[in-house]
């Protein structure tokens, strides 16, 4: 078993992998106090996916398993609303959930080990090379984060966000502890050019 810990979290309608941006507005006061407590404490919230619920209202069902994410930037937007930079970082399993009496929740983990990095096979080269193209086209969101297209993990998680896939299947792909299979199955989805 890995080590346990507890932390605040965040239940949102997406899937975050390691590695990941995840760009954030910030209204609810609960949150708000999180953002203050992480940044003053140099600490991570976690996200997890919400499978029945809604992140304003109740949440009856989150995923087993989520990443944590490191404020790595924020600002006043033009709203009046928390404008929140954050960066993915280590996967964790969900044991159990309870709320704050601010209304926060909170996460008893079960921090998962990092994945191994294991080289991208040759015969996967194609899809570095389309993250090597697409990445730079969408701007800021991917402007800070770090490239390592030569990492099988790295490619499977980008790969994971940015494919036109549900979150079930998004879901899937973060729980998949070997970053060859996550390859194996998500390759299948991508033509190369020239097929």
């Amino acid at each position: 078993m890995g080590e346990v810990a507890e932390l605040p979290l965040f239940p949102l309608a997406t899937v975050l992998f390691p590695g990941g941006p995840l760009p954030l507005r910030v209204f609810e006061t609960r949150y708000i106090d999180m953002v203050r407590r992480c940044l003053r404490a140099h600490g991570s919230f976690g996200v997890v996916w919400i499978r029945a619920g809604n992140e304003t209202g109740a949440i009856d069902e989150t995923a087993a398993v989520g990443t944590s994410a490191r404020i790595v930037d924020f600002d006043a937007l033009p709203d009046g609303l928390l404008g929140l930079r954050c960066l993915g970082e280590r996967r964790f399993r969900l044991l159990g959930r309870r709320q704050a009496p601010d209304g926060l929740h909170v996460g008893e983990v079960e921090w998962l080990p990092p994945e191994a990095q294991v080289p991208l096979p040759a015969s996967l080269a194609h899809l570095a090379e389309l993250l090597r193209t697409v990445l730079p086209q969408l701007g800021e969101l991917y402007a800070n984060v770090p490239r390592q297209c030569d990492d099988a993990a790295w490619v499977g998680a980008r790969l994971a966000e940015l494919l036109p896939i549900g979150l079930p299947e998004k879901q899937a792909c973060l729980e998949l502890g070997d970053p060859l299979e996550r390859l194996a199955r998500l390759a299948p989805l991508i033509r190369r050019t020239g097929d």
